[in-house]
């Protein structure tokens, strides 16, 4: 894959210090990794990639002249929204698809990923944040996008939308709140998984350095059209707006985690 990239940064008006990330947006794999022992159609399930959430991101980015930065690469190959200790960091096994390049994981290969494609999107972020610190004179609002898929294991999730966050709830109280107000929703607050992830993305760039963030996890099915990523731009873009007006929004805040004493960056 030619001019293969572990990251792509959209420009927006850093000032105004709204940032939107995305982790998962890409199921992308460097030719030198073929498909990883799999084949090609996996990369089209929920296992490579957040389906949606690249069109999403790219639609909220454009709508509020937000800065963004996408992850370039499949989590595959490595996932970005773990911690390096993360047992889960490189799956072997990934509902129910076994991944032969990454079993055995000699720890040369996996300090190759890392270098090669989590530390640069990582790299990224920060980068981004501090031009926002420089531009705004202020903390960033950090933005993650997400989705998940309408059914695991047999088990349906009745949730459209859900919020992840770990103690900070800056961002959080206001938005539930925004997308409850709409009674055709049911609003997940902590599901279906826990925002609370020791290292994750947004322990690492947020909840260390006392930024307010909110994980928006949308549903597969809703945002897998072009038609379905518009509405929910049109429904989110207008709420996001209004958070990152709020008082106190960009104030530097130490919050601690449910996961445990934090080491403040």
């Amino acid at each position: 894959m030619t001019g293969f990239s572990p990251f792509e940064t959209i420009d927006g008006d850093f000032a105004q210090g709204l940032l939107l990330i995305a982790d998962h947006a890409s199921h992308a794999v460097p030719e030198d990794y073929g498909t990883l022992g799999l084949e090609p159609r996996v990369f089209e399930r929920h296992i490579a990639y957040d389906i949606g959430v690249e069109m999403l991101t790219r639609a909220l980015a454009e709508k509020l002249n937000s800065p963004a930065v996408l992850g370039g690469f499949s989590r595959l190959l490595i996932d970005p929204n773990r911690g390096e200790d993360d047992p889960t960091l490189i799956m072997q096994l990934s509902d129910g698809a076994v991944i032969p390049a990454n079993y055995p994981m000699h720890e040369e290969e996996r300090e190759n990923r890392l270098n090669r494609f989590y530390r640069p999107y990582h790299n990224a972020v920060d980068a981004a944040c501090n031009k926002m610190l420089q531009a705004g004179g202020s903390a960033p609002f950090v933005v993650s996008v997400h989705s998940y898929t309408p059914v695991w294991k047999t088990i349906p999730r009745p949730w459209q939308v859900a919020l992840l966050w770990d103690n900070d709830d800056r961002a959080i109280k206001p938005l539930l709140s925004m997308l409850r107000e709409d009674g055709t929703l049911s609003v997940g607050d902590n599901e279906p998984y826990d925002g609370a992830l020791r290292n994750d993305t947004l322990f690492r760039h947020c909840t260390a350095k006392g930024y307010a963030n909110v994980l928006i996890e949308v549903r597969q099915d809703l945002i897998a059209t072009p038609e379905g990523v518009q509405i929910w731009a049109d429904r989110l873009a207008p709420m996001l707006a209004h958070i990152n007006m709020m008082d106190g929004i960009h104030d530097i805040r130490h919050y601690g985690s449910r996961t445990g004493s934090v080491e403040r960056i």
